[in-house]
């Protein structure tokens, strides 16, 4: 039995991709451990493998990507293991410096353009300093794979390496329904679930809110801008429209998903990152059987224009918005919508990602 050591920046609890990868990788025979960190607000975990969280000194900025990749290197070097599979690039240095100190296979898991992120776009000197990681080690890493194909076009062309594409699908189950704390009185309700970041659209939806009288907008998440936000709808709403109900767990989210009659993923284009993406939430929309609105970007139109299971954004201003949404309310994507659960699933993936880890080099 082989012993695998994954790593991540973040407390483990709520990062369901990592999560599927090593369900699947135990499932297959090898002996994982997952490594990441813990914060005061970290949940209790209980998973079939091991699983190590450290606590920090520090927990934001150089201090902490410092502290953490110095601690997960020792951690690392000491540890038993067969392969190291790193997630994003903040964790890949400790990773591939260990890899290459005891001649260990390495498999990096890139979950987005870490470089492109709009968090470094106004922060030059913090880009190059996470670029010039990348430029140094990629080149040099021979097993490696990605969220979707542009990110791993990408990736192929720039460092002349070879990435494959393991989209991070849900698995195939049913959810015993919750129900939302407040009234929804009949009326539509749009559901955005994720991170509340800059460039995820959500000042347009809002806005969009005041010329939506059947609908109401409900954010499931927590970021940088819930509380400007939570200012806004006061301040543009003026009445019970928006919801937002905080940071839930993925089994949390599972039950009230269903609940909801229109998905949102309007994610604006900042940069690669955004330009490129292909959100979890997408999915999570499909496989509670809702409908989804997307923005025009590349890998989001695709998978809307293959698989038909919602309808993409025509114009990005509020009253159009609006109107597109009324339309939409009134269409039907039931079937379309099974046929994708049909093809669009973890069990699918999992096939490939298995076949990525038995031939690793």
């Amino acid at each position: 039995m082989k012993n695998i050591i994954v790593s991540v920046s973040n407390d483990i609890s709520t990062d369901q991709r990592v999560e599927k990868v090593c369900d699947t990788l135990f499932a297959n025979n090898y002996a994982v451990t997952l490594i990441g960190r813990k914060l005061k607000t970290s949940i209790p975990i209980s998973r079939k493998y091991k699983t190590h969280r450290m606590s920090l000194l520090f927990n934001k900025g150089f201090l902490f990507y410092a502290e953490y990749n110095l601690r997960l290197f020792f951690k690392l070097l000491f540890l038993k293991k067969d392969i190291l599979v790193s997630n994003d690039l903040d964790t890949l240095l400790p990773n591939y410096l260990v890899s290459k100190l005891q001649s260990k296979v390495i498999i990096y898991d890139s979950h987005e353009l870490f470089t492109e992120i709009p968090e470094l776009v106004h922060r030059p000197k913090v880009k190059n300093s996470w670029a010039a990681i990348e430029k140094k080690i990629l080149p040099n890493l021979k097993n490696c794979y990605t969220v979707c194909n542009s990110i791993a076009v990408y990736y192929t062309n720039k460092y002349n390496t070879s990435f494959e594409t393991i989209r991070n699908l849900p698995r195939t189950k049913k959810s015993t329904l919750g129900s939302f704390p407040f009234s929804t009185n009949e009326k539509k309700i749009i559901l955005y679930q994720g991170a509340v970041n800059i460039g995820r659209g959500l000042e347009l939806m809002i806005e969009t809110m005041r010329h939506l009288e059947n609908h109401l907008l409900v954010i499931i998440g927590a970021g940088d801008i819930l509380e400007s936000l939570k200012q806004q709808s006061l301040d543009v709403v003026k009445e019970n429209k928006v919801y937002f109900l905080g940071k839930l767990s993925p089994l949390e989210m599972q039950k009230l998903t269903p609940l909801a009659d229109i998905g949102i993923s309007l994610e604006e284009d900042l940069g690669l990152n955004y330009r490129y993406a292909l959100p979890n939430k997408i999915f999570d929309y499909l496989h509670a059987e809702i409908p989804v609105l997307v923005s025009n970007l590349p890998e989001m139109k695709k998978i809307i224009d293959t698989y038909k299971f919602g309808e993409i954004v025509i114009h990005r201003t509020p009253k159009l918005l609006a109107k597109q949404i009324q339309e939409f309310s009134l269409q039907k994507h039931s079937q379309e919508i099974i046929n994708a659960k049909k093809i669009l699933n973890w069990e699918n993936e999992e096939e490939k990602l298995i076949s990525i880890y038995k031939n690793a080099e």
